[in-house]
């Protein structure tokens, strides 16, 4: 993204971040086959796989995870994604970042903390 404006790329990250909300997996790939970095963050350290995981996105989710995302990488507010597909109850993403081998104990609240909230400890198996 070298060759992009300041304003060419915040452009890029802002229409990446909409893909990773709405579950538009082949045109983040699209993104991400073309030289975005696969954990670029937002101006509020939101990465995609942050958005993804907490709008239920499991198919996203997946590919981001197969791309090689940090699943621990936590936002400016130090949330990781985990504990947000927690609190919004996505229990197919909170499987996939289990299975990707996501900290329960990083972020504030921690996923171990937020699962414990809303009596959900069952999904952290």
């Amino acid at each position: 993204m070298s060759h992009l404006s300041p304003e060419e790329t915040a452009r890029v990250i802002e229409l990446a971040m909409h893909f990773a909300r709405e579950g538009l997996t082949g045109e983040l790939a699209g993104f991400l086959d073309h030289g975005l970095p696969v954990d670029v963050q937002d101006t509020d350290g939101n990465t995609t796989l942050m958005l993804a995981a907490y709008h239920g996105r499991a198919d996203t989710v997946r590919m981001l995870v197969e791309r090689g995302a940090d699943v621990d990488l936590r936002n400016n507010r130090d949330q990781s994604p985990l504990a947000g597909a927690l609190f919004k109850g996505e229990d197919d993403v909170v499987r996939l970042l289990i299975g990707a081998g996501a900290d329960l104990d990083a972020g504030t609240p921690s996923a171990r903390d937020t699962a414990a909230m809303f009596d959900r400890l069952d999904l952290l198996g």
